[in-house]
């Protein structure tokens, strides 16, 4: 039976898929991150996006969030960003922030960011993770 923490994240994932591939569908191109936390991976995928101040960030247990903000136009402002949260009672602090230029170099292994570790400060919880570029699927 899904948690309502998985059910949550489930919908988040749908929504930033859907409003990222909307927002920007002709591109071909997608961000994905491989994102571990408590054992289990997930990869998480991001379409460009004209509106990032709209691309929600995605929970993963109780007390941590992720976020991809990958932008292709304007050329001035084409990046990839990355975001990782702390999710506290007293509100949602920046952990890790990256910002990769687009299109990004692919290093030797783990994509473009290398393998990453980030771990949420007051409850130890760690989330690790790394990206990609992909084409996008054909539909």
């Amino acid at each position: 039976m899904p948690t309502r923490a998985n059910q949550r994240r489930s919908a988040l994932i749908g929504a930033l898929l859907l409003g990222a591939m909307s927002a920007h569908a002709g591109t071909g191109e997608t961000v994905a991150c491989h994102v571990t936390y408590g054992g289990t991976t997930t990869i998480v995928e991001a379409a460009p996006t004209a509106s990032p101040y709209t691309v929600a960030p995605i929970e993963f247990g109780s007390y941590l969030l992720f976020r991809i903000v990958f932008r292709t136009e304007p050329a001035d402002l084409a990046s990839i960003k990355l975001y990782a949260y702390a999710d506290h009672e007293d509100g949602r602090p920046i952990i890790q922030q990256a910002t990769y230029a687009y299109p990004p170099t692919a290093q030797p292994s783990h994509g473009f960011t290398g393998q990453q570790r980030v771990y949420e400060p007051r409850r130890g919880g760690e989330l690790d993770y790394w990206c990609e570029l992909r084409k996008a699927a054909a539909k």
